[in-house]
């Protein structure tokens, strides 16, 4: 898997400012919740002042005036009380906001992986990105719900609590200052090498992703071959090293961001109350004043230790970003078409003209292809395995972008075509058909609410695949498992057969639709393709050669040439390839020989 750069606190502070970005929709909010978090630690900060005067005034005197006495406590309690609710609102708002980020951030990154190339998803495994989609935004939202809360609020905290110690000792204030830059220079440390531990562990985790997702979709031929234990061992290795990489991360936590605080801490209150010890010496001390000044101290720790232990969120939460970025910044999109109407397709003539195509840039997997598919008629590809026949359809289909030669349909460019319009009038049927989690209308109907529950069943009937669905219990409202494992190899064909005809396409391509059906099953459906190639432009991949016989063209290719075109009855005449190929096929093969 492909290890993502190490992140600079340059990258960190680029990743931070275009995270922000998703915030500015609910500025808002934001100042509200912002304001409601003044509010409660104004409140944290004058309630120790309050006990501060309830001891001066009232308690160290021997001094008890109940009807003053009985407003400080009610104020203070009041305060607390208040102090509670006004919390409860501004968690909740911060936590609403960040759900809303995270949401709209999730929606951007699936929209992106629709929109990505087929490029991209042949050297991504699907766990990588599912990790994207899942983990790395969920850890992304741990920052919005709790570490940008708490960094505002320890801002708020140091600035109120210093403003508080100004007021009982101006001295004593200025000289606990020096804890701050003691804080910053710890900050800076932490982020200078947790960072790179983060990262580590978020490719782990992506990893582990990629091996469950690959072992679940494999999971047949694994326990077919045996292949369990091996699986096993792999997992593993991946799983002690995504253990080695947190611990050392837990290492470097336990010693930066709870004892060398607590120490701080400790010193601090030392020095605080040393310092009164001496002050004693000259003059009484007032005992209001010294607990209010350590209990503001420890509220000053309390919100630089909550950050620091939310630092190790906050880069995991960069680490997640900047993978989540690179996701949503990938080059690697669909090939672009216009956006500018134009005639659409009446005819689905299809004309290739010296196409040359490679998938990684370097090796040519066709090479100057041209050929004609009049408009109804049917043009059929054979050829060994990697002789290019795929390669052609997915130039057709667009899934990848060819940049020599050109592709017309009806006279123009294929890539002058809107996206939709091909889409709508090109029919794709694929060997190993796709059916989603839903039922058999569903699979049909593609939720296209234009299409009515006659029009499902009607193209149903075309295919006959009518036949199987009105046996099930629930007919069309039959539920679909994921990919429609409990349907037969030909059942779930016979879908993709009535969801492709439901659009009523001008082209229609059979990526070998029928290599996956049995005989019996096969012959049954052969007069249903016939209904459906006729009148319609046809592009098929064979690998029954006697189910392309009456192709007005087929196409031989080989090693990403077309070597032999003719019709069944020609190139078997010319006794080449093709001859060699159909008498193999037919067990002629040492007869002919």
């Amino acid at each position: 898997m492909e290890k993502q750069p190490k992140l600079t606190a340059k990258d960190q502070w680029i990743v931070f400012k275009r995270l922000m970005k998703y915030a500015i929709p609910h500025k808002a909010s934001i100042t509200v919740a912002m304001i409601l978090l003044i509010l409660t630690i104004t409140g944290s900060i004058v309630g120790p002042l309050i006990i501060q005067s309830f001891i001066d005034n009232y308690l160290t005197p021997l001094h008890f005036p109940k009807k003053e006495i009985m407003t400080l406590a009610i104020v203070y309690i009041g305060l607390q009380l208040f102090i509670v609710i006004v919390s409860y609102f501004q968690l909740l708002r911060f936590q609403s906001i960040a759900l809303k980020v995270i949401q709209q951030m999730r929606i951007d990154v699936f929209t992106k992986v629709q929109g990505l190339g087929m490029r991209y998803f042949d050297k991504t495994p699907a766990g990588s990105i599912v990790s994207r989609v899942t983990n790395d935004t969920e850890s992304i939202k741990e920052m919005f719900v709790s570490v940008i809360v708490t960094f505002l609020q320890a801002i708020f905290v140091i600035f109120g609590v210093y403003f508080a110690l100004f007021s009982l000792d101006v001295k004593l204030a200025f000289m606990s200052m020096g804890l701050l830059p003691l804080f910053m220079i710890i900050v800076i440390v932490y982020r200078r090498y947790s960072a790179d531990f983060y990262q580590d562990i978020r490719e782990r985790l992506s990893q582990l992703n990629a091996k469950i997702a690959e072992s679940l979709s494999g999971m047949g031929m694994i326990q077919a071959f045996r292949q369990e234990e091996r699986l096993a061992k792999e997992f593993d290795d991946i799983n002690e090293g995504h253990y080695r990489a947190g611990m050392r991360n837990i290492k470097f936590d336990s010693v930066l961001l709870g004892p060398f605080i607590d120490l701080l801490y400790a010193i601090a209150i030392v020095f605080v109350l040393g310092y009164f010890g001496f002050m004693s010496l000259e003059s009484a001390v007032d005992v209001g004043i010294i607990y209010a000044f350590t209990t503001l101290i420890g509220r000053l720790f309390q919100p630089v230790q909550q950050v620091m232990q939310r630092l190790s969120i906050f880069q995991q939460a960069l680490v997640s970003a900047s993978r989540v970025f690179k996701l949503m910044d990938d080059p690697d999109m669909e090939p672009g078409q216009t956006d500018q109407a134009i005639e659409p397709i009446q005819e689905g003539t299809i004309e290739f003209r010296d196409v040359t195509f490679s998938y990684d840039g370097k090796n040519d997997v066709l090479k100057n292809i041209s050929f004609t598919a009049n408009a109804g008629e049917t043009v059929a590809l054979v050829g060994h395995t990697g002789s290019g026949k795929s390669s052609i359809i997915n130039l057709l289909m667009r899934f990848y972008e060819y940049n020599q030669g050109e592709i017309l349909v009806d006279g123009k460019s294929l890539k002058d075509y809107p996206k939709e319009e091909l889409r709508q009038k090109v029919g794709l049927v694929l060997q190993d058909p796709f059916l989603f989690y839903g039922d058999i209308e569903s699979n049909i109907r593609l939720h296209n609410k234009e299409m009515s529950a006659e029009e499902v069943r009607a193209a149903a009937e075309f295919v006959r695949a009518n036949e199987f669905i009105e046996k099930l219990p629930d007919k069309y409202s039959q539920k679909v498992t994921e990919r429609g494992s409990t349907f037969s190899s030909g059942q779930r064909q016979l879908v993709a057969f009535a969801r492709t005809i439901a659009t009523n396409p001008k082209i229609l391509v059979l990526d070998e639709a029928t290599a996956n059906i049995d005989t019996e099953t096969e012959v049954a459906i052969q007069a249903s393709l016939e209904k459906m190639r006729k009148g319609r432009t046809t592009i098929a991949i064979a690998h029954r050669l006697s189910t392309i016989q009456d192709a007005e063209l087929i196409l031989v290719l080989h090693q990403g040439e077309i070597v032999e075109r003719g019709n069944h009855q020609q190139l078997l005449a010319q006794k080449g390839l093709y001859y060699m190929m159909y008498q193999l096929q037919n067990g002629l093969l040492d007869d002919a020989m």
